[in-house]
This record gives C-alpha cells, structure tokens and sequence, in this order.
C-alpha cells in the first residue's frame, strides 16, 4: 500500500500546507510499512523539490509543464491519477486547502475511492481504516472507516505541527500523458493579494470587527499584528461595509481558519464568524461588552474598550521584544 501525496506550489514554492500534507502522508506510509512519494506539478524550484525529504518522503515526481503553472482541476485530476497508478499509490494525500479541495474528490470519483475531506488524525488501522474529521462546523467529529481498495484523504492545514528533520528525496521527472483538451478552464487574468502573510497559512491572525467603529481606526490592528508577526482579518460585516477587503473576510461565508493564536478585537462572535475561527489553538477576545458571545469559545478575554486595551497590549509587545 504505497502512499502518494500532491504537493501543491504557488510561484515555485510549495505551500506551508503542502509541507503539512507530505508530513503526514510519510508517516502514514511508516505506520503501514511502506513508502512515500510526492508529487509536484507546474514550474517549481529544485530547492523546493529536494526540501520535500525534510518532511519525510523519498521520492518526488516532478511534472515540469508550464500549462499547470494555475490549477485547472480537471488536468492536475488526470495527472495525480496516472501518479497514483505508476506508483501503485493505495492512499493519495491532499491538503485541504482550495487547491485540495478542487482537485481530492476528483481524484477520488476517478480512482472509484472513499474520501475524508478535512481529516485532523491519522488512521487508526486497528479495526478499518477509520479517520476522524470535524463536522457541523466544528461542533462534533466524525470517524470516517474507508473501506474503499484506494483511499483518498484531504488533511485539514494547521492540525499537525510541522517537525522537519534532515532527509533527502530524489527527483524524478514525470511525463504525463494531457493535452490542451485537458484544460477545461482558462486562466485569463491573476490578481496577487498582497501581505506578508498569507491569511490561511497564519500561525497568528489578528482580527477585527465593527467594534472599531470605522476603517480610519483600523491602524491599531494593524500595529499589533505588525509586532506579532500575524495577518490581519475581519468579520464579514467589516468586509461588506467596505472596510476591508473580502479576501481578509473570516468565517461560515469566509475563509476557515486554524492559527495557533487568534485574537479578537470588537468582534461579537456571531454564529457564523466562530465557525470559521473555532479550530483556532488559543483564542483571545477583546471586547467591552462582556455579554459578548465570543467570550464563550475564548480561551482568555478581556474586557475594556479596544482603543485603550490593544494599544497597551502592543506596546507591551514590544517591551517583551526587546
């Protein structure tokens, strides 16, 4: 039972979530007895490729097809499959990101496998093969036996902390058989959000709600999560009102979310913003309402008026820094 994980890359680097994927589906493969391979497709940096064997995996298939340079779903679909097949893959890893997600079930429905989508442990292959992942939003697990002969699993980012040890993985380029009818999409324009961290890699998020009272105040989280090291987000209705963009919208109707750290600032806690930030490790609320439903799911809240708290809470930030 070999194991075949999809590295996904942007500009040439694989993604921090990619890194999580392979980590995870090397030790699947020591759990099973059997080996690991990664795959790679679209222009990729040689670095990049062989750092693969820090996090486990021997081998690295390598398709150098400038076509796969954007993610079309139903070419990079018949490219894994034919990895999958070349290495007599039984077990194919994602992660579950939005590439993943795109591209696991149509692997799965093409190799006639069972999917978890958004798996948060390893197998547990004492009876089945049986793997646990949220549902309802985060509000119960589930645990998903795979009875399948192949086996599709999407890891959820942020569930297993990244351990990179000093292995070494070969590279081996891989020829697969697509052509230009492959590519059902079009990728006619990109547009690249800018940041110094990307919101669904961040190891802390600060966020912000319409407690701040308007985008000129804005600066404050900015502040903090400058000396934080951490992106910056937004509850939705910050995100419709205009003050920020939607790309930084967190929640139910946003992106999902799984930092280490997450702190609140003005943000209630509505229903639908927690099921987008509850798989975060520790959450911090800051709020002058102390009827606020955030404070509920927050492992530490303060209650006082932002302006006066988050600039302190920078400013003594900066003297831990120093």
């Amino acid at each position: 039972m070999s194991i075949l994980i999809f590295a996904d890359q942007a500009n040439g680097k694989i993604k921090k979530a990619s890194f999580e994927a392979v980590q995870y589906g090397a030790k699947v493969a020591a759990q099973l007895g059997t080996t690991a391979t990664a795959v790679v497709l679209g222009p990729a940096e040689n670095a990049e490729l062989a750092a693969l064997g820090n996090y486990g995996v021997s081998k690295v298939l390598y398709v150098a097809d400038n076509r796969l340079h954007e993610v079309e779903s139903t070419a990079f679909t018949k490219v894994i499959a034919e990895a999958a097949e070349k290495e007599g893959a039984k077990v194919i890893v994602f992660p579950h990101n939005f590439d993943g997600k795109a591209i696991a079930p149509r692997v799965a429905a093409r190799l006639k496998a069972g999917l978890v989508a958004g798996a948060i442990s390893y197998p547990d292959t004492s009876n089945g093969f049986v793997v646990k992942k949220n549902v309802f939003s985060g509000k119960a697990f589930a645990n998903i036996n795979i009875t399948s002969d192949r086996k599709v699993i999407a890891v959820l980012p942020n569930t297993f902390p990244l351990t990179p040890g000093s292995g070494t993985a070969t590279v081996e380029a891989f020829a697969a058989t697509i052509s230009d009818a492959d590519f059902k999409v079009k990728v006619v324009k990109v547009e690249t959000v800018s940041g110094d961290v990307p919101l669904t890699e961040a190891e802390i998020i600060v966020s912000g709600g319409r407690g701040l009272k308007g985008p000129e105040n804005w600066g404050i989280v900015e502040d903090l999560a400058k000396v934080l090291g951490a992106a910056t987000a937004s509850s939705r209705p910050v995100a419709d009102a205009g003050w920020r963009p939607h790309h930084e919208h967190v929640g139910q109707t946003g992106l999902t979310v799984r930092p280490n750290l997450y702190i609140a600032i003005g943000i209630s806690g509505a229903i639908q913003h927690l099921a987008g930030v509850n798989g975060s490790k520790v959450i911090v609320v800051i709020n002058k309402d102390p009827e606020a439903p955030f404070f509920k799911a927050a492992d530490y809240g303060i209650v006082g008026d932002a302006f006066e708290v988050v600039p302190k809470l920078t400013e003594a930030v900066k003297q831990f820094k120093q």
